[in-house]
């Protein structure tokens, strides 16, 4: 068993074919196809099977797909913090961040990092909650900013930053004289959501569950927080969304908040890694964004199912 068949593996398993494993890798067919059964071989086990002209994992080669992007990921992981670790000031940051983060908070945070650390290369990573954390797990990534982590898997919680999440709808779709119909002008209107998997979609499913509104709501999914915006200022429907997202439009009256009851609904962003020692990259940015005040460190937590695990050991 060889880096190269691992990779290799990886490559066949994401392309479902032979074919376009070789075209990815820059190798031949038949390169791939001797890597996979020199693989098979060595382990004993069936990884891959045809389906129909592709191929696809058998549920071993899937248990086993997992396990090699962790291995790989935490391969690229040691090479970047000994990398960093050699020279702090020229090493790379790998970072994720959920999408409403990565668009509103994140380059604003970037944008003061490289002012103090200039040759410092940064590799940010943005896409919904559930494929930032697969990056995360896999090692891709050093950190992650999002929303409140899963209690279902230790992680290091390295600062927290308050946000709310508000009701928005274009200046014209409400007024104050409904105020005393909230529920149902609520009822009436479309409402536009993220993509599943996005955090945001499940939150305002729950809160629209709990808004009690005679029927079910309308909705239209929208796949990016600045299309949801630009959405709503057109009149398509109303969205529950982060207060950061539409700070500007608020300001200038394009968009107006509506206080349904329940609102706005408290959240942190979370600024996370896996536990262990960060590479000196990503202590830097985690240095610099407490130091400014854009977070917080988290209050120290006691007690079972507390899903805020210990401080990580900062590399220096």
């Amino acid at each position: 068993m060889t880096l190269s068949q691992l990779r290799t593996f990886l490559a066949v398993a994401d392309a479902g074919s032979v074919h376009a494993a070789a075209h990815q890798l820059y190798v031949t067919q038949s390169a791939v196809s001797a890597s996979m059964t020199a693989l098979q071989r060595s382990l004993g086990i069936q990884l891959i099977r045809r389906d129909g002209r592709g191929l696809m994992l058998t549920e071993a080669g899937t248990v086993y797909a997992d396990y090699v992007r962790r291995v790989l990921g935490l391969l690229d992981e040691a090479g970047t913090a000994a990398a960093a670790e050699a020279d702090p000031e020229r090493g790379l940051l790998r970072m994720a961040a959920v999408t409403t983060a990565g668009e509103q908070i994140v380059p604003h945070l970037l944008a003061s990092f490289r002012k103090r650390h200039p040759q410092i290369g940064i590799q940010l990573e943005v896409g919904n909650r559930e494929r930032v954390r697969a990056l995360l797990d896999r090692r891709e990534v050093d950190l992650l900013l999002g929303g409140r982590p899963s209690a279902r898997r230790e992680v290091a919680i390295l600062g927290v930053r308050a946000h709310e999440l508000i009701i928005v709808a274009p200046r014209d779709a409400f007024t104050p004289s409904e105020h005393d119909d909230l529920i149902e002008w609520a009822d009436r209107q479309t409402w536009l959501l993220r993509e599943r998997g996005s955090g945001s979609h499940e939150t305002t499913e729950l809160f629209l569950s709990g808004l009690d509104v005679p029927s079910t709501p309308r909705t239209l999914t929208v796949g990016s927080n600045a299309a949801i915006r630009e959405a709503v200022i057109a009149g398509l429907g109303v969205t529950l969304i982060s207060r950061d997202a539409v700070q500007r439009e608020l300001s200038d009256g394009t968009l107006v908040e509506v206080p349904l009851p329940g609102t706005p609904l408290p959240r942190d962003w979370h600024l996370i890694a896996n536990p262990g020692t960060l590479p000196a990259t990503a202590t830097a940015l985690v240095a610099h964004v407490l130091m400014t005040g854009e977070f917080q460190r988290p209050e120290e937590q006691a007690g079972a199912g507390s899903n805020r695990a210990p401080q990580v050991a900062l590399s220096t």
